[in-house]
């Protein structure tokens, strides 16, 4: 029997070659899009991994001698560059991942996107942070991804020791610490959603190309004697040699085309093509599970044949949906819905409930889709007038199954889109870059780990000799601390007058350690109140900030951060910064969820529009004979497309706006839950993105309306 339904699936006529070579083409696409996913999941973990190996927990086990090692923060036009200090306490220290040696004092190794900063900016805005011998590149074993802006950079056991967060490891690559298993899981659960599903929907979509003829062909045979387990074998071998053929492909496809999909920054940073690997069990997932599905979907596909040889020729209406489909929906609301009560205390706890009950709802709205679908048709029927819209709105109502199914993907498209857009939209919102003054942009301080007693002249003088710099200003801690009080103060006759001025009579004032009130910018304008503190005991008190106040250009910032820098190289936590210099970590975040959120948005509809082309397409040659009869008995072609044009947008249309509705709501349950903020509308952007997926699907469906003319001729009614 394998042999003889191998035969039928490549020697049963051009109808036969060409469903195998399309449905081998389809599956070829989602194998490819779901290796693709596969892959880029392990990369995901592997780019946190050796970023968080960036981060190593404290260890002095063992017999080798220690290495002491500290991570810090610096920035250069907007970017963040780690810079990590280490130093060798004996010769059997480990030596850190990616060099050839420890570094000793005066040396430092640099990544090769850093490299390329360090020959292309004159030296003393980037290159004289690192004094010394440069050695060579970081290897890529260390580096997160290819644009990641590296240094690590030699020194003595007392002055590492001395860096804030220093530690001192015994080993590298072992003491790694845990991952952040919340953002993974939550990357699992977006591509899971975003990806897997639409994948699984087109190529189910697809092994079912053409059901309904080889129904017939299969309840012919069982008339003339065939078992059904004969049959079930037959149309898992027609099936199963066709994903075989389509899988093969998608192998190639990924292949091919990996180094292209490693080069988009999915997470705000591109991957080494390397890192896009697939694992043993991601292989055989793919390779054994594709055919096993397309097997298991011919089979579930003839279970009319198995009952009965005469169930397909007397076409007897499925039994309608009922309401219990809705249960799942309901179910992941109410998860949802839970977490505004209770909120575990834990991110394991947190992912335990965000992440089934997004799924549970997007499970939920594919099995509810049928019975949404038939109470729209019914509706419509009730209302309409014409012919087609009847005649669609009964056969929508007489088997919604069949007419959900073609727009399932773009349902579940448009459901994770509304989330990802919704939760990003309303973070920005709320947590993105401060609104910044030209003033304000150009302001540059720092964040002492230990507030020295003073400031050399000879810094301040060196600051303000920097052409575009205007400013160079000493911030101490304010004694008098309470509620409604700042915690710093300057002198008065210091305070430039772009950022304000002191009270009347005042000597000294309350400010902010940056001259600038949070997220707001500068003003010259603003009044500060006057403190308790008197000019003779102002410089005894201890230096919190040095705020420099530029033009703004990008060489008196980076110029200013080189000379605080080379100044004080063992004294920041974060070096000198400007406003949006310290949030650059959450904007790349942000902007790699966008990247995620947009890659979802395009993927998911073009799986989507390619399953509904597939759906009509192989409606239109499943009804050939009925769509003949009508146009015999006087139905003129234009109602036959009408009437194929409302069974797909009609309900698309309506499963849009449901599908749209529910990932707003989800995406404020998450919100509200999670970080106690309302949903922000999206802008224009996502509405357009919507609009413009909705009519490229109606133009798809439009794109096989020449297609009816074709095959509903007299010749078909009389042949069939």
């Amino acid at each position: 029997m394998i042999g003889f339904g191998l035969r039928l699936a490549v020697a049963g006529g051009r109808e036969a070659l060409t469903r195998l070579v399309i449905i081998a083409a389809a599956v070829a696409v989602g194998a490819g899009l779901l290796l693709a996913t596969l892959a880029g999941v392990n990369a995901v973990n592997t780019q946190l991994t050796r970023y968080a190996s960036l981060h190593p927990t404290a260890s002095t086990g063992g017999t080798a001698d220690p290495l002491w090692w500290s991570t810090r923060d610096d920035y250069f036009h907007g970017e963040q560059i780690i810079r990590i200090d280490v130093a060798a306490t004996g010769p059997s220290a480990p030596t850190p991942i990616g060099l050839l040696k420890t570094p000793g004092p005066g040396e430092y190794y640099a990544s090769p996107s850093l490299q390329k900063l360090l020959a292309a900016n004159p030296a003393d805005q980037l290159a004289n942070r690192y004094p010394g011998r440069n050695l060579g590149t970081i290897g890529r074993a260390a580096l997160a991804s290819p644009d990641t802006l590296l240094v690590i950079v030699g020194g003595t056991p007392d002055t590492v020791a001395k860096l804030p967060q220093a530690r001192q490891i015994s080993s590298v690559g072992d003491n790694t610490p845990a991952l952040p298993e919340t953002m993974v899981n939550l990357i699992l659960g977006v591509i899971a959603g975003g990806l897997l599903f639409p994948v699984l929907i087109f190529i189910g979509t697809a092994t079912r190309l053409s059901a309904a003829r080889r129904e017939q062909r299969f309840a012919a045979m069982r008339l003339v004697g065939a078992t059904p387990k004969q049959i079930s074998l037959i149309a898992a071998v027609e099936a199963a040699a066709a994903a075989v053929a389509g899988t093969a492909l998608g192998f190639v496809l990924f292949f091919a085309f990996r180094g292209q999909l490693a080069a988009i920054p999915f997470t705000g940073m591109r991957f080494f093509t390397n890192d896009m690997s697939l694992g043993v069990l991601d292989i055989l997932v793919v390779a054994l599970g594709v055919p096993a599905g397309a097997a298991l979907a011919a089979r579930v596909s003839l279970r009319r044949v198995r009952i009965s040889p005469l169930g397909v020729t007397r076409r007897v209406t499925p039994r309608p949906p009922r309401a219990y489909r809705l249960i799942p929906l309901v179910l992941g609301v109410a998860v949802l819905a839970f977490a505004l009560v209770y909120r575990p205390p834990t991110s394991d706890g947190q992912t335990a409930i965000f992440l089934p009950g997004l799924l549970l709802i997007m499970a939920g709205l594919i099995l509810a889709g049928p019975w949404l679908t038939m109470i729209g048709a019914r509706v419509m029927a009730r209302r309409s007038s014409r012919a087609a819209t009847l005649i669609s709105a009964r056969r929508l109502a007489d088997n919604p199954k069949a007419g959900f199914r073609a727009i399932s993907g773009i349902m579940l498209a448009l459901f994770v889109t509304s989330v990802a857009v919704g939760v990003i939209t309303t973070i920005v919102a709320n947590r993105g870059p401060a609104p910044i003054g030209s003033t304000g942009a150009g302001t540059m301080s720092t964040v002492f780990a230990e507030n020295p007693p003073s400031v050399p002249d000879t810094v301040l003088t060196d600051l303000r000799a920097i052409p575009g710099v205007r400013s160079a200003t000493v911030v101490r801690e304010n004694p008098v601390r309470g509620k409604d009080r700042d915690g710093w103060v300057v002198a008065c006759t210091d305070l430039p007058a772009a950022y304000g001025r002191c009270a009347d009579g005042a000597t000294v004032a309350e400010v902010p350690m940056d001259l600038m009130p949070f997220e707001q910018p500068a003003s010259s304008t603003r009044v500060w109140p006057a403190a308790s503190v008197t000019v003779g005991d102002l410089q005894r008190l201890p230096v919190a900030s040095i705020v420099v106040g530029t033009d703004a250009s990008v060489a008196a910032l980076e110029r200013s951060r080189t000379v605080l820098e080379v100044a004080y190289p063992t004294e920041f936590w974060v070096a000198p910064n400007v406003p949006g210099d310290f949030e650059s970590d959450f904007a790349n975040t942000l902007r790699g969820w966008q990247q995620l959120a947009n890659v979802i948005i395009v993927a998911s509809l073009a799986l989507a529009g390619c399953s509904l082309a597939v759906t009509v397409v192989g409606g239109l040659s499943e009804r050939k004979r009925p769509f003949s009869l009508l146009r015999l008995s006087g139905a003129p072609v234009r109602i036959l497309r009408r009437v194929v044009l409302l069974e797909s947008a009609v309900p698309m249309l309506a499963v849009a706006v449901v599908a749209i509705g529910m990932g707003f709501l989800a995406a404020q349950l998450f919100l509200k839950a999670q970080m106690d903020y309302t949903l922000t509308a999206p802008g224009v952007g996502f509405y357009a993105i919507v609009i413009i997926g909705l009519v490229a699907c109606l133009g798809i469906i439009a794109s096989t309306l020449p297609l009816l003319e074709r095959i509903t001729g007299p010749e078909t009614a009389r042949s069939e």
